[in-house]
């Protein structure tokens, strides 16, 4: 079993920044992707950004010039730069780990899921 703590959400005025962090514990060998998704108000659950091994990344359209995504694969841990925020960035963001890569597509979702971290952008 993986458990991932995400962290760092809050509270800020459109054109600021946050840092989310995510650590992933438990009975790991190894992890091949980290990546962050998130949930707006009746909206559905969205990729923002992936990390895979061999330095492979996806970035939703949505965030390309504003969010940056790095691993610290030592520590098992995940972190979301996000700069320039708008309103429409509001949202709970999830913290995401999976394992292999035979079955790896961000598109679908991860194996392990954290509890979120609710990002919230004033205008």
């Amino acid at each position: 079993q993986v458990q991932l703590v995400d962290s760092g959400g809050g509270l800020v005025q459109a054109v600021g920044s946050l840092r989310l962090s995510c650590a992933a514990s438990g009975t790991i060998l190894s992890i091949h992707a980290m990546g962050w998704y998130r949930q707006a108000p009746g909206k559905q659950r969205e990729l923002v950004a992936a990390s895979a091994g061999g330095g492979s990344t996806n970035l939703a359209d949505s965030v390309k010039g504003r969010f940056t995504i790095s691993r610290d694969n030592a520590k098992n841990t995940v972190y979301l730069q996000m700069n320039s925020l708008k309103p429409e960035d509001t949202a709970v963001y999830y913290c995401a780990a999976h394992l292999s890569y035979s079955n790896y597509d961000p598109r679908y979702g991860m194996d392990y899921w954290g509890k979120g971290t609710l990002v919230t952008v004033s205008s």
